[in-house]
């Protein structure tokens, strides 16, 4: 019997940045950086979702992957046939973007079905570097920085779509932006941009996410009105725990603080008491019933939680509690929505089912909508 060839790259470090407050993992030293802060890698876990969408075809597929944590052991565990197509010369997770670029190179020459990749933003720039416009693949998002339309919205919907793309066979495909930002300039609060290519996709809409849309400049009085609502509503003693975003920056300008426009700041009583922080120091201030969470949802994808916030862990999620969440957003960051809900996908399905539901979000002073909120 003939199986269908199906690539697999995980990068194991992706998203080890997330929750220590880094912005992403790009370059030795800030992962070195991010051990230090006590990351562990997570990856793994999150692929492992995604191919436990194809166990009904296993019999039919043959995985060609990269040696050890970068899709040998999953495989292996979960039952998978497979061929090693490259070994790295560190096989810990260690691993580097080359050798993605290489294992990359070595499954097109076997012409798979498709190519599932796992990682954020910089793992979709070593894709495109290696493959150009050339074989399918499908990202499975696990990184911090995640904003290229190549990407699945999670894990469990990157392998229903390639689940129905390998079953079906006649599902439609679509060029899609690799779009990365900045990861040194995001530490010094700065958003730069940069489209470096396309890749192809097989393409569901609901399956994968929007590209992120940045805030119009008509949005900025809208905000400073939000801003304020929530400056003049702040309780006493409360812990304050402002998420990344535009929307949620104004309230930091509002108080005449210097905050992180996409790290995550900590306030109480009207002042910054903590920046830029880490899960670690989130749990040292964060305590149940006094503490408020602000968030604001991704321009364009609607993420709530799961894009570029993963400080904010399930277990800070479990102390702060659903009612204590406080969503701000501008009419018209909801109105591009058009009617699906918001989302959120923190990598623990039990956190995500108890958040879901509807919120009301602040969209100006004194004015609010109430909103959906799915798990994504």
């Amino acid at each position: 019997m003939n199986r269908i060839k199906v690539g697999l790259i995980v990068n194991p470090i992706a998203g080890m940045g997330g929750k220590v407050g880094l912005k992403g993992t790009d370059g030795v030293k800030i992962l070195a950086e991010a051990m230090k802060r006590g990351a562990a890698p997570n990856a793994s876990a999150l692929v492992r979702q995604a191919l436990e969408e194809l166990i009904p075809l296993r019999d039919q597929l043959l995985f060609l992957t990269v040696a050890e944590t970068m899709g040998e052991t999953l495989c292996r565990s979960m039952g998978f046939e497979f061929q090693v197509v490259h070994r790295p010369h560190n096989v810990g997770w260690e691993t580097t973007s080359q050798d993605t670029r290489i294992a990359a190179s070595e499954m097109a020459k076997e012409n798979p079905a498709v190519i599932l990749f796992a990682g954020g933003d910089g793992t979709a720039r070593d894709l495109y570097e290696a493959l150009g416009q050339g074989p399918l693949v499908l990202g499975i998002p696990t990184g911090v920085k995640i904003h290229s339309p190549v990407y699945a919205n999670t894990p469990h919907q990157a392998g229903q779509l390639a689940r129905d793309f390998l079953a079906q066979g006649n599902l439609s495909t679509k060029l899609e932006e690799v779009i990365d930002l900045d990861e040194e300039a995001l530490r010094q609060g700065k958003v730069y941009t940069s489209l470096y290519g396309y890749l192809r996709v097989p393409y569901k809409r609901e399956y994968l996410q929007n590209k992120k849309a940045p805030t119009p400049l008509s949005d900025k009085e809208a905000q400073g009105a939000i801003a304020l609502y929530l400056i003049d509503h702040m309780e006493k003693d409360i812990i304050y725990v402002i998420g990344p975003g535009t929307t949620t920056q104004a309230i930091l300008d509002g108080l005449g603080e210097a905050g992180t426009l996409v790290g995550v700041d900590v306030v109480c009583n009207g002042e910054l008491i903590r920046k830029d922080c880490g899960e670690r120091e989130l749990l040292e201030v964060v305590a149940p019933g006094k503490t408020r969470l602000v968030l604001t949802p991704t321009g364009g994808q609607g993420f709530l939680l799961g894009r570029g916030n993963q400080q904010i862990s399930p277990e800070i999620l479990k102390m702060v509690g659903k009612e204590n969440i406080i969503v701000l957003a501008t009419e018209d960051k909801l109105i591009k929505q058009y009617g699906r809900p918001l989302l959120i996908f923190t990598g623990d399905e039990k956190t995500d089912l108890a958040l879901k539901g509807y919120y009301r979000v602040i969209t100006g002073y004194g004015s609010s909508m109430m909103v959906p909120v799915s798990v994504g």
